[in-house]
């Protein structure tokens, strides 16, 4: 197989201290096609649960997780991994992943909370299959789970082979959602890797999604 190349990024910069680097087609379409087929054939999916308000709730969408010295679902995850890891400068314990499987699953406004240092973050989302919205706004200074009072100000909306990698206080001062695509028949499947400085101050607090692996988007 050959040598994956670094991806070429453009930042956006959503304000002084949090930006994206996005990377538009970094898979070709015949690589991103190929690690799409094996993720959804090759991977465990389960299905995940939160907790809202009294009960449990199942998660409109399924969940997977990979680690480097585990047997890889395809080997070109192991290559995408490595990319990501020296573009960046990152240690990542691992990729997680979240299947779509068609335009009735979703993920609510959040923010990667359960990293609870969210000061300086790097959270990198590589998307195969189905292109699908993917909304960012900035966090309103008083909501209540996943009500934001800041209205939507960024579609990403990642084609197959999309990468981006979301930095410095993304974490702490946005949001970012997956929408319900009505009439979408076709999965989506985002890879996730996460990291966090450990610096400044920790978020303090429960989350509903504390019990899942996955949750970027």
């Amino acid at each position: 197989m050959r040598e994956l190349a670094a991806p070429t990024v453009e930042r956006l910069d959503l304000d002084a201290t949090s930006w994206v680097d996005v990377a538009r087609g970094w898979l070709s379409p015949e690589d991103a096609a190929e690690l799409y087929q094996g993720l959804l054939d090759g991977v465990t999916w389960n299905q995940g649960r939160v907790f809202r308000y009294d009960h449990w709730y199942e998660e409109p969408r399924l969940g997977g997780w990979w680690a480097p010295g585990n047997p890889p679902p395809h080997p070109l995850l192991v290559d995408v991994h490595r990319v990501v890891q020296r573009t960046w400068r990152k240690q990542f314990d691992g990729v997680a992943l979240a299947q779509y499987r068609d335009g009735r699953d979703s993920v609510a406004w959040h923010a990667d909370r359960e990293l609870k240092w969210l000061d300086d973050t790097v959270i990198a989302v590589l998307s195969l299959g189905a292109q699908r919205p993917w909304l960012l706004k900035p966090k309103a200074q008083k909501f209540a789970d996943d009500e934001v009072a800041a209205p939507s100000t960024h579609d990403l909306r990642p084609k197959a082979g999309d990468l981006f990698v979301m930095g410095g206080r993304a974490q702490a001062d946005w949001v970012h959602t997956v929408p319900k695509v009505p009439n979408l028949r076709d999965p989506r499947i985002s890879l996730q890797w996460r990291w966090t400085s450990r610096r400044g101050r920790q978020e303090l607090g429960g989350s509903y999604r504390k019990p899942r692996r996955y949750g970027s988007g």
